[in-house]
């Protein structure tokens, strides 16, 4: 990790946060380099960050236009890292629930496969200070990604993973246009199907204490749709392939 390594935090209004993330992720892990992909932040989030960058060389941001969605900033950040020939590229939070200090934890992880998933409802991960709807939420969305999808991933939804350069590069990120939280999901997916090694390490995810969650009824509504359709997209692709094993002369 001490080169080729860069930690992709996507921001929209985190001002109260970029700081306090900025520093834990730099002691945590002082060699690896930090972009900033900020979707045009109406509160100095930006500002802040480009502040930073001046005073820190490991410190780089990418400007957005305007509110383009997650998935739309993280595919602008890993354009941006494939450009640049980073080997390791990870997605992170900007607002404090995914611990800097379970970096290395993370980074470890991943000699040993393509991808992994820092995960919260595997022995040993936690969440502290979530409400009992927001774990109902998320335990639910979980089991009906395993459900539908088949994935064999107890938490596919979780934004605290490390790729491989090459991984995300065999995922076809062309045809990714999912924006919400069901990006984490549709990424997971992909590199399940594409036969990489995915794993996934317990990590201790941390409710923010400072700003507004970005969950909204859209999200999960968009979440809910394409999971649903692309659910029923494995079971089609599952009766073709059994009926292209049928024997021939039987119908």
């Amino acid at each position: 990790m001490s080169s080729g390594g860069l930690v992709v935090v996507p921001t929209y209004d985190e001002a109260e946060n970029i700081d306090m993330v900025l520093g834990r992720i730099r002691a945590a892990v002082p060699d690896v380099d930090i972009l900033v992909a900020d979707d045009a932040s109406a509160d100095g989030t930006g500002r802040l960050a480009d502040r930073a960058a001046a005073d820190d060389a490991h410190i780089h941001v990418l400007h957005g236009p305007c509110k383009r969605g997650l998935g739309s900033a993280y595919l602008a950040g890993f354009a941006w890292a494939f450009e640049r020939s980073y080997d390791i590229i990870v997605e992170m939070d900007a607002d404090g629930s995914h611990l800097p200090e379970q970096l290395p934890m993370l980074l470890e992880a991943l000699r040993d496969a393509d991808l992994a998933l820092g995960a919260r409802w595997v022995s040993g991960g936690r969440v502290v200070n979530w409400p009992l709807r927001r774990r109902l939420l998320s335990r639910c969305g979980n089991a009906y990604v395993r459900l539908v999808l088949g994935l064999p991933l107890e938490d596919a939804t979780g934004g605290f993973r490390a790729f491989r350069r090459e991984t995300l590069e065999g995922l076809d990120l062309g045809s990714v246009n999912s924006q919400g939280y069901c990006f984490q999901v549709d990424l997971a997916r992909r590199a399940v199907l594409a036969g990489y090694h995915v794993v996934e390490v317990p990590i201790t995810f941390v409710e923010r204490t400072h700003g507004r969650s970005k969950m909204s009824r859209a999200i999960v509504r968009e979440a809910l749709l394409r999971v649903s359709l692309w659910g029923l997209q494995h079971r089609v692709d599952q009766l073709r392939s059994l009926a292209g094993a049928q024997p021939a002369g039987r119908h």
